[in-house]
């Protein structure tokens, strides 16, 4: 007959548990149940935050360069539009550093999406 589980084994994956609560306060870091609810719940808040933070960082790219083309007489959309008219592909992060490292430079790409911008208008 064979062997499930060991003594030894539950206690490993109880001490696993109750390890990854330390830090936690009250109850949750004695108690087994508790801790490894816990655990599992934080774990899943960990993967959602990795999800959230590339929504978010996207956002902020987005704002900064939206403030920096109004500045330079353009909106985000039109700017956008423009440089995917030039077949300029720099992407929102990239953008977003030049906006607030180097102005000039991002007046370049603002310049040459109006340039583009004005030659469809033409059309």
């Amino acid at each position: 007959m064979r062997i499930k589980r060991s003594v030894h084994a539950r206690k490993k994956r109880r001490e696993k548990f109750l390890k990854s609560a330390k830090g936690y306060r009250g109850a949750i870091k004695r108690r087994y149940r508790l801790a490894k609810q816990h655990y599992y719940r934080a774990k899943w808040y960990a993967y959602a935050g990795r999800k959230l933070k590339k929504r978010d960082f996207r956002s902020l790219w987005i704002t900064r360069i939206n403030i920096a083309a109004r500045q330079n007489g353009l909106k985000y959309s039109q700017l956008m539009h423009g440089l995917k008219l030039a077949n300029i592909s720099v992407n929102r992060k990239m953008l977003a550093e030049l906006a607030i490292n180097d102005p000039p430079a991002f007046s370049e790409y603002v310049k040459i999406a109006k340039e583009q911008l004005q030659k469809e208008a033409v059309k």
